[in-house]
């Protein structure tokens, strides 16, 4: 059994080889949640948020209303997509962050994209001299590197931001803790990996509750995103580099957690 420590870790990203994640109903003190009718064309004034999921839009909203600047409102966005579009965001993954400065017409970039881990070789993805195929190599702990999303976050808040860490983290957890209601999309994509995720007991355990994807309309919950959100939002950004998150991390790359039964070669 893991230690508490591990039932933090979220998931990484598609086909991640996560710890303890966990789905459930949604709890009545919250409320159930709705699905977020998209609009075409929107008109206001003071700002304006775009993303490709609606409740990542209107938690960067909520952020300008309260008087953050787009920086604050892009990090709140960003991490609710970690929730709602793990296929293409979240915290063990990495990318690019553009800023630019109205007031001085200077556009600043932050580089945050993932980093080998420090003991990889040139020839980890070969063997006996062939090149692993991708579906061999990606469903395997060689393809694990070190996250530079969070550090991007934390590097653009201190910066340009003017909340704090935990207050970008806010809406996020909100949407991981309540649920958001499954839509075709992200139905599609978890049926599309649904093969991948059976063989891993903490990934099926998330993204195939009864042995299949969650249905469109249904809510998905994940409390250990929630949780993982509240402990950066104690402990800042070191939290999922240094200590019992990042030893869990290392653990599960080195160990991933194979069902019973499957015959895959997951190579670590």
């Amino acid at each position: 059994m893991r230690s508490a420590p591990s039932r933090l870790l979220a998931a990484l990203g598609s086909g991640a080889l996560a710890t303890a994640l966990v789905v459930a109903p949604v709890s009545p003190a919250y409320g159930k949640p709705r699905a977020t009718e998209k609009q075409p064309v929107a008109v206001g004034a003071g700002g304006a948020v775009a993303t490709v999921d609606a409740d990542a839009t209107r938690v960067g909203l909520e952020v300008l209303r309260k008087g953050g600047n787009a920086v604050d409102a892009a990090v709140a966005a960003a991490a609710t997509l970690g929730v709602t579009e793990p296929y293409s965001a979240g915290i063990g993954g990495g990318g690019f962050f553009v800023y630019y400065d109205a007031a001085t017409g200077e556009v600043h970039t932050i580089d945050g994209r993932e980093t080998a881990p420090q003991a990889m070789q040139e020839d980890a993805f070969v063997e006996d001299g062939t090149a692993i195929p991708f579906g061999e190599a990606v469903t395997s702990g060689l393809s694990v590197g070190v996250p530079g999303t969070p550090q991007t976050w934390g590097v653009a808040l201190n910066q340009w931001g003017t909340i704090s860490l935990r207050e970008a983290l806010s809406g996020a957890t909100q949407v991981a803790r309540r649920g958001f209601v499954v839509d075709q999309t992200f139905f599609d994509q978890t049926a599309a990996n649904a093969g991948r995720f059976a063989e891993f007991t903490s990934t099926s355990d998330l993204y195939l509750p009864g042995g299949q994807p969650p249905a469109v309309g249904t809510v998905f919950r994940n409390l250990d995103m929630a949780a993982t959100y509240d402990l950066l939002a104690r402990e800042g950004i070191r939290a999922l580099y240094t200590g019992p998150v990042a030893q869990d991390i290392v653990d599960t790359v080195q160990d991933p957690p194979v069902a019973p039964g499957v015959t895959r070669l997951v190579r670590v």
